[in-house]
């Protein structure tokens, strides 16, 4: 039994409308001169990396230079690319300037500039030797939370598979989040990162406690289970994509509904990269590496069933996210107010664009036994789960997913 909890966030956070602004101030106040932007060219067309780049004179003798070969659900080929420039350019300082898929891609290239290597060595937790290169997260989208997160995800073709790398090491040292940053943000992409952060909400929240987390207390492990604070940070975020999601989606330039969003991805992120994803990431991970979806929308399309699954074990928290949510359960038993939870989620997905299921993606059922199997397999998210899993357990929910 573990009779402690641990929390970790970014070095530091800077919050609010034209942060971006302060980036070579925060260079400056470092004594850094050599930065690596990684970034895509959507981002460099819509003028984010222009704005970002204005206040880099600000700083005596800084170099820099752009990677701009970022993409969705980055593969390790890609990964490597960005790290070759990284060996030819040899970067003090990495700033990812994205969503989360760029973030990650800093990350990984922080790590490999400073310890060697390649992306494949450090798959997995607690592979990372040291500390990397600093690095400045600049999210654009509201909904990965990695700008706080100690994670990166590569997508690995050759397995059809997304990998994970996770270390204390890769928490930014900087987390600059400008909610002006999202107001480009197209609406789908709105939707399906918006209901990610969401899912991590969710999940840090109903996850398994961190005193009954089944390993040795001494044992150094990427997620603790849920404790009082990511409860409290999970409910904020809960309430805030609540009130803000629809919004955001309908209507891009809402600033209040912008902030709202910022707010709660960050929030939701600190909450997950500490107590913990579990079943809903386990059983997107071989669907996203297999079919290409976002890693959001394959996210919110299970999320209801998962929570389904989890509600005999759950009952309680699940009743509490449907008033978080805006749903009135005065009068309802705690089942019909879980169920209610359930039902909240699913209007979301509809009101939003998400899939339903995953037969709307074009999986073929027969790949569901192979989806089971490897989710299976991901033992550090199922062991966070509040109900046991069996493959066959997985391969139900898969079914009534689809």
């Amino acid at each position: 039994m573990r009779n402690f909890w641990n929390f970790y966030t970014a070095g530091r956070i800077i919050f609010g409308a034209g942060v971006v602004n302060q980036l070579g101030r925060i260079i400056r106040d470092r004594c850094l001169k050599r930065a690596l932007i990684i970034t895509d060219r959507q981002l460099i067309q819509v003028g984010h990396l222009a704005r970002l780049e204005e206040s880099l004179p600000s700083v005596t003798n800084l170099e820099w230079t752009v990677f701009d070969g970022g993409e969705p659900e980055p593969t390790i080929e890609t990964a490597w690319q960005a790290c070759e420039l990284a060996r030819e350019f040899s970067p003090d300082v990495l700033v990812g300037l994205g969503g989360g898929s760029n973030l990650d891609l800093a990350k990984i290239v922080a790590c490999i500039a400073r310890h060697g290597g390649q992306p494949s060595d450090y798959f997995g937790f607690g592979k990372v030797p040291g500390p990397t290169i600093p690095v400045i997260a600049v999210p654009t989208t509201s909904g990965t939370g990695s700008e706080v997160s100690h994670a990166a995800v590569l997508t690995d073709n050759s397995n059809h598979l997304k990998v994970s790398t996770l270390s204390p090491h890769f928490r930014p040292s900087v987390a600059m989040v400008d909610p002006e940053l999202t107001y480009s943000c197209p609406a789908k992409v709105t939707a399906d990162s918006g209901m990610d952060a969401l899912t991590h909400a969710i999940e840090a929240y109903t996850n398994i406690h961190h005193s009954l987390l089944p390993v040795d207390p001494g044992r150094e492990v990427p997620y603790d289970g849920k404790n009082p604070l990511t409860d409290i940070l999970a409910e904020k975020a809960v309430r805030l994509i609540g009130r803000h999601l629809v919004t955001a989606v309908i209507e891009p330039g809402n600033t209040v509904a912008r902030e709202g969003m910022s707010l709660a991805s960050m929030l939701a992120g600190m909450a997950f990269s500490n107590s913990g994803v579990a079943m809903v990431h386990g059983l997107e991970y071989p669907i996203g590496g297999e079919h290409f979806c976002s890693h959001g929308a394959g996210n919110a399309l299970l999320l209801p069933y998962v929570m389904a699954y989890n509600l005999p074990a759950r009952t309680y928290e699940l009743g509490q996210i449907a008033n978080w949510l805006g749903a009135p359960t005065d009068g309802l038993s705690p089942e019909q107010a879980a169920q209610v939870a359930i039902d909240q989620v699913s209007q979301l997905k509809s009101r939003t664009g998400i899939p339903m299921r995953l037969r709307d993606l074009g999986i073929p059922r027969e790949a569901l036994p192979r989806f089971a199997r490897k989710s299976a397999g991901i033992e550090r998210l199922m062991q966070l789960s509040p109900r046991s899993l069996s493959e066959e357990e997985l391969l139900g929910i898969l079914t009534s997913a689809y």
